[in-house]
């Protein structure tokens, strides 16, 4: 069963942003070290911004879509941000994907 992971925001946690996006980047760098990694992550709200141009976390994202794990983004919100043509990371996606792999999943986790 695929395990997916949900990313909402750019920063982890509440709070300090300097810290939640220090804390972000450690977390996808550690995933991409990690035994078991995810099927896939997908993307939305303000996680947008983690795939698209400029992100310092892109290294981590090209390393996990590597090792296969499928990096999808919402263009809806990719669209809102003005970052539809500013994806570097993985594909975009419409919200009738993100339900289909939410509700195929064996697992979710929200970050």
């Amino acid at each position: 069963m695929a395990k997916t992971i949900l990313i909402n925001h750019r920063y982890l946690g509440h709070g300090d942003n300097e810290l939640g996006a220090k804390l972000m980047g450690n977390f996808l760098r550690k995933l991409a070290l990690a035994e078991e990694r995810p099927s896939r992550i997908i993307f939305y709200n303000s996680g947008v911004h983690l795939v698209a141009e400029g992100s310092p976390v892109l290294d981590a994202l090209e390393e996990l879509a590597k090792q296969g794990v499928e990096l999808l983004a919402c263009g809806t919100c990719l669209t809102h941000f003005g970052l539809l043509d500013k994806l570097r990371a993985g594909r975009q996606t419409d919200m009738q994907e993100i339900v289909a792999c939410l509700t195929g999943a064996g697992s979710v986790v929200t970050v």
